[in-house]
């Protein structure tokens, strides 16, 4: 079977020159919901059941994403259905977000840190790393115990590890060497 990448991809392009004429920021969030929708095991179960038709699938998608659909969006998550892409719907959904980002000159920051982070603390943070990666960031934060202290940051193909478990690796590795 092909790469879900390369099955996303025109699905994610035509989304995107769609919602272009929109609302970009709305038709993520019906997205994103519909996404997560699609990553559960039993809906897509049900939806490969020779049994259940594709407007069966296309109403229980809908009904658990709690979504209002633009039109444009009801006809893509039937195309969706009716070509059995459901799997690819995720990756979909990234991909769009990729293109929205770069149309914007935004980028995703993945930010893993050990604590929790107040808020004041984290504009203060995004603020250091946009001019370390020099462009603005949209900063989404998961607790990691496991990094001690400190955090990690991955922006598209960069990482910026200042965490207290990499700096012990780095320690371990300059004793040992």
């Amino acid at each position: 079977m092909a790469e879900l990448a390369t099955i996303a991809r025109p699905y994610a392009e035509a989304l995107y020159q769609v919602a272009v004429k929109h609302d970009v920021k709305a038709w993520g969030a019906a997205l994103d919901a519909l996404a997560l929708v699609a990553q559960d095991a039993d809906l897509r179960q049900f939806a490969d059941n020779p049994k259940v038709t594709a407007e069966q699938v296309y109403a229980v998608m809908t009904a658990a994403a709690k979504q209002d659909l633009a039109p444009e969006l009801q006809n893509f998550l039937r195309a969706v259905i009716e070509n059995s892409r459901l799997a690819a719907l995720p990756e979909v959904v990234a991909q769009f977000h990729v293109l929205a980002n770069a149309a914007a000159g935004v980028a995703d920051a993945q930010i893993f840190s050990a604590y929790p982070i107040e808020a004041a603390q984290l504009s203060d943070v995004i603020g250091t790393l946009e001019k370390r990666f020099g462009r603005k960031l949209e900063a989404h934060v998961t607790l990691e115990p496991s990094l001690i202290g400190g955090i990690r940051v991955v922006v598209g193909d960069e990482v910026l590890d200042t965490s207290v478990k990499a700096r012990l690796e780095r320690m371990k590795v300059a004793l040992t060497a």
